[in-house]
């Protein structure tokens, strides 16, 4: 049996799956599919253990909140006390009171966010969803419009590789053999990070930069390019807009000035950009990590443009990816109550949607839910584990803390943040409801069909919210659509690139490629907005928090999805370790194996150290997400992070916190 992985990653792979008597017990990579081609990451084949810790039943709190004590109840019985409880709130307090708190646990777009359409239908408070990509997604916006990018399965075309602020061969594992293949035909292959990882080991060339420096780089790139007469100035003169005003930043940026802001030798930067400039065809694929700085959206900008400077754009499998999102042109108006959201739409449910209704940043639930007013009553957490991947845990957990405070948590499993709910609902896994997929690291669209009935008392997130509406008496006909109702909403689009694409189609066929043009060329005519120049925004540390704590993914972990599957986190260490120089270690006296305070201006961790010269000095890394309970003093990374945003987009800003680490001995 085949379906599409519906976890928060590039690749969107289609998975062969072995179910018995309904229980997933082996997952495979379809080798039908042109971008998976029969491998799973070392994260998916691990799923069936994940399944087997799964929540089957509604339950009740019983105990404090976060004890995790609860008792079984029928969903009857939990759907009309928690419509109950919002009919009180709505009627006292408004809409506004309530609060959807999701993200990506699953990218099928119809569990994802079609229950939307039940918050909007009520006048809830609008929840930004800022954590991973608005950062990127808004300087890749400004740069070149639409969030489109080369085809990857036309990359072996290009003769330079980039990867740019990304661990591509633990976030985008699928990407890897068409790198592997245009090194076959003579690329090279060059990692810019801040710290040695999987993907450095894999380049023919490292260079090691200082975190928040890169707008200075790709300046410097920039000023080589200009000087020796390197870029593409047929291409410019026809794409390029603002270019000027570019030029004359980019030439204050000499690659000695450069050199002293990233820590990169003259040397190193000299050669980038002329094996660059000499290649042309080169093919950048950055990450959003970079845009975790509060220069990150500049920072962006600034590296995307030097394809552009080359003119790399006409040809094929060249150029810049950051996502493939844009390509998908579906029609989304009715997709999780859009509509409701316009202001003059017809509506006569038992409570008026506000088109104005308050927004909160989800990087800023901590506050949000200890500080607003007035105050949020009702908190529904659905596809995300707030408690672990929100910044500053200490707040968030006050939050959840409150007596006053009503939550229902949607999940499959036991996380950190279901201890706090009053409801916990059993949520199912991809392979027991219907949805569609798309991509942000291919062209392929993709349909799941249920594959086995759910387990236990298990329940699609649409579901639920279909319940919960009925009860409120609400009578928008959206809130009740069917997945199917739901899919062929969205493939009503007359655009060419879904042209003949029908749910029918998708469900006989599984997976179907966009009607592209070939070769995808898609800004070989431009524009490219060069103006306003990016701003070089360093990330800078403080006078008591000298280092830069830098928290990238884990090869094995998918933020906190896995984080209850004890061979993934044996194969990982068995516990988070902080990487940290050997030059920062001895001016502390840190050795391997020791545990050490790390702790910053919200507040103290403890975590055994590994000293490594894999980061860069005055740089310490934390790999993965993980679950609190595999931590030495049972606290999540984000007790160190702060609520702080990005300059562009309202983004996270989670790889430029300011820390210090001591040994226990000294602390």
């Amino acid at each position: 049996m085949r379906a599409t992985c519906p976890l928060d990653c590039p690749d969107a792979c289609r998975l062969l799956l072995t179910l018995e008597e309904g229980r997933l017990v082996k997952v495979e990579g379809d080798p039908r599919h042109p971008v998976t081609r029969g491998f799973a990451c070392a994260k998916t084949y691990r799923y069936p253990e994940r399944v087997k810790a799964r929540l089957l039943f509604p339950l009740r709190r019983v105990g404090r909140k976060g004890d995790g004590r609860f008792a079984r109840v029928s969903w009857e019985e939990a759907l009309d006390e928690i419509a109950e409880r919002l009919k009180r709130v709505l009627d006292q307090e408004g809409g506004e009171a309530v609060l959807p708190y999701h993200y990506a646990g699953t990218m099928g777009l119809i569990e994802n966010q079609h229950p939307l359409a039940f918050f909007r239908a009520i006048g809830a408070s609008e929840l930004l969803e800022t954590i991973c990509a608005t950062a990127g997604s808004a300087a890749w916006e400004m740069t070149y419009g639409p969030r489109l990018a080369p085809d990857p399965e036309e990359v072996p075309e290009a003769r330079y590789v980039l990867l740019w602020g990304i661990n591509s061969l633990s976030t985008n594992s699928h990407l890897t053999p068409f790198l592997k293949e245009a090194r076959r035909r003579g690329a090279k292959v060059v990692h810019i990070d801040p710290y040695e990882n999987l993907t450095s080991r894999f380049a023919d060339l490292h260079l090691k930069l200082r975190p928040g420096t890169d707008a200075a780089l790709a300046y410097a790139l920039a000023h080589v390019l200009f000087r020796e007469g390197l870029v593409d100035w047929d291409y410019l003169e026809k794409a390029a807009v603002g270019l000027e005003a570019y030029r004359k930043e980019a030439e204050r940026w000499t690659p000695e000035r450069a050199s002293a802001l990233t820590g990169l030798p003259v040397e190193a930067i000299l050669r980038l950009a002329r094996e660059m400039g000499e290649a042309k065809r080169v093919f950048l694929r950055v990450g959003y990590g970079m845009t975790r700085h509060p220069g990150g959206g500049n920072a962006l900008r600034a590296v995307i443009l030097l394809p552009a400077l080359l003119g790399a754009w006409r040809y094929p499998g060249c150029g810049a990816m950051l996502s493939t999102s844009g390509a998908f042109p579906l029609h989304k108006r009715f997709l999780g109550g859009r509509h409701l959201l316009e202001g003059s739409h017809p509506h006569k449910g038992y409570f008026r949607p506000n088109p104005k209704a308050r927004a909160i940043n989800m990087n800023q639930l901590g506050t949000a839910l200890t500080e607003l007013k007035p105050p949020i009553r009702v908190l529904f957490v659905f596809n995300t584990n707030p408690l672990v991947v929100a910044p500053n845990t200490g707040k968030v957990k006050a939050g959840l803390e409150r007596e006053d405070l009503f939550t229902v948590v949607l999940e499959q499993v036991m996380t950190e943040t279901a201890h706090f709910a009053d409801y916990l609902l059993p949520a199912t896994f991809f392979y027991e409801h219907p949805d569609l997929y798309t991509s942000y690291g291919h062209y392929y669209l993709s349909w799941n069909e249920p594959l086995a009935p759910p387990e236990g008392e298990a329940r699609p997130n649409t579901w639920v919210f279909r319940e919960l509406a009925k009860r409120l008496g609400l009578k928008e006909p959206t809130l009740y659509w069917t997945a199917e109702e739901v899919a062929e909403s969205l493939l009503a689009s007359d655009h060419p690139y879904l042209e003949g694409i029908t749910l029918e189609r998708l469900k006989r066929e599984g997976f179907v490629k966009l009607n592209l043009p070939k070769p995808f060329l898609p800004f070989a005519e431009g524009p490219v907005r060069f103006s306003p120049p990016p701003e070089v925004i360093p990330t800078e540390p403080l006078p008591d928090y000298p280092l830069i704590l830098l928290t990238p993914p884990a090869h094995r972990f998918l933020n906190t999805t896995y984080g209850n599957v004890e061979a993934l986190v044996e194969a990982e260490g068995g516990e988070p370790r902080l990487l940290i120089h050997p030059e920062d270690a001895e001016a502390r006296g840190i050795q391997s194996g020791m545990l050490v305070h790390i702790r910053s201006p919200w507040g103290r961790i403890t975590r055994k150290a590994v000293v490594s010269e894999a980061p860069i000095p005055g740089t310490v890394v934390l790999e993965g997400t993980w679950w609190e309970k595999w931590a030495p003093d049972g606290k999540g990374v984000n007790h160190l992070t702060s609520e702080r945003l990005t300059d562009l987009g309202g983004g996270s800003t989670f790889h430029s916190t300011p820390v210090e680490v001591e040994s226990l001995r000294l602390a």
